[in-house]
């Protein structure tokens, strides 16, 4: 009997705030921090980032297994919101977005050009099945190179991160950032903005180790997803990609800091519409940087603009300086579909650090009507290699131009 009365005592345990009132409750085990109980009005005006940031912190802050609950069937507005570690509790910490999130629309809202920022966190997982709407379209008409918009998700300098199940629309600037952080799951997400709006990528990795994506649809102005500096050890499976850039590595040498990539596999992907399709893209005047080991493998092409290119001069007709990036051992294998261009397969290297062993094996990009014909073009690679057939047709070599 007494056990039995301690049990659901367990079970039924409310944590009181300050004030005395309910704050977070516990049910079978996992205690459970309800932003509303912290003051979130769920009106879609109110400012709510305060409730979310103290249920964080109580939550992060509490022993045992806790989850930061945003409920279902309500409209949190909300401007920059911090959510620091480490936690204290067991893992997995969890943040469970049923609900909506609606960023404040004013710019001046946001200090770090973040919108929503979790960092120094180890095993958290972030789900729920709701959205984060970054409401972009009231703030794109100022969006220039110079001017970058809030990132509306950004996970930093975290570890063993779970990231599933959300949905992500108009974002300002990036729809989500995964950066300085090391075994990273993602899965299940559909992120959405126009083909028009500007920077708008899908997902960017950046200093990112050991990453596993699969099963997302991405639509959006810019890179459905982006790498850069750092990232290394990433599978990309399943991804459904446009309208948008394509799926991108790089672009990469822009910054003075920045290191080498590699290890990176995009396989039984699909894009539809998109500017580009496998793309590998550097900077002129660059450190000298390694990307290798990069794999395009089983990618279906429908009316893709590029679907293979290496582009070792991006945005760069005012430094004359070539890239300093060695791409290397890169493979482009089972490629299919339909392309808009007249040149489908274009690879178009450093003449200061030529592309070296470059594989293009069964591909098959036929031109869209009324387009009969296509070609393909080749600048400064060297051992490419050519196997099974390969439409439009390859040279057996590429000239290294010094």
């Amino acid at each position: 009997m007494m056990n039995t009365f301690l049990l659901c005592l367990f079970v039924s345990h409310v944590v009181m705030g300050i004030d005395g009132a309910p704050q977070g409750r516990i049910l079978q085990g996992e205690a459970v921090f309800d932003i509303t109980k912290y003051g979130a009005k769920g009106d879609g005006t109110t400012d709510d980032a305060m409730a979310l940031v103290q249920a964080w912190n109580a939550g992060c802050d509490a022993p045992g297994a806790s989850k930061v609950l945003v409920p279902a069937g309500k409209t949190f507005m909300m401007g920059e919101v911090v959510l620091t570690g480490p936690c204290k509790g067991q893992k997995p910490f969890v943040l469970d977005i049923q609900g909506t999130l609606i960023a404040n629309p004013s710019p001046s809202a946001y200090s770090n050009r973040m919108w929503i920022l979790i960092e120094h966190v180890d095993g958290m997982i972030v789900t729920g099945g709701g959205t984060i709407n970054g409401q972009g379209h009231m703030v794109w008409k100022y969006a220039t190179e110079t001017n970058r918009l809030p990132v509306s998700f950004t996970f930093q300098s975290s570890e063993n991160g779970d990231i599933n199940n959300l949905n992500f629309v108009d974002a300002m600037g990036f729809h989500t950032k995964l950066i300085d952080s090391i075994n990273l799951k993602v899965t299940n997400l559909k992120i959405t903005a126009p083909d028009e709006s500007p920077n708008t990528d899908g997902m960017h990795f950046s200093n990112a180790t050991n990453v596993d994506m699969s099963d997302c649809i991405i639509g959006t102005g810019d890179d459905c997803i982006s790498i850069g500096t750092g990232s290394k050890n990433m599978m990309f499976q399943r991804i459904q990609c446009g309208p948008g850039h394509g799926l991108s590595v790089g672009s990469l040498g822009k910054r003075p800091d920045e290191l080498s990539v590699g290890n990176i596999t995009f396989q039984n992907c699909s894009l539809k519409g998109t500017t580009n399709g496998a793309r590998i893209k550097s900077y002129h005047a660059s450190p000298e940087l390694t990307a290798d080991h990069i794999i395009y493998k089983d990618i279906t092409m429908d009316g893709v603009k590029n679907p293979i290119l290496i582009d070792q001069h991006y945005f760069s007709k005012n430094k004359p300086e070539q890239s300093s990036v060695k791409i290397s051992d890169v493979h482009f294998v089972n490629i299919k579909g339909t392309t808009i261009s007249k040149v489908p397969i274009l690879l178009n290297c450093s003449t200061k650090y030529p592309c070296d062993n470059i594989e293009l094996a069964n591909i098959d990009l036929k031109p869209v009507p009324p387009m009969t014909e296509s070609t393909s073009a080749c600048v400064s690679a060297t051992n490419l290699k050519v196997s099974g057939t390969v439409i439009p047709s390859v040279p057996s070599t590429c000239t290294v131009v010094k």
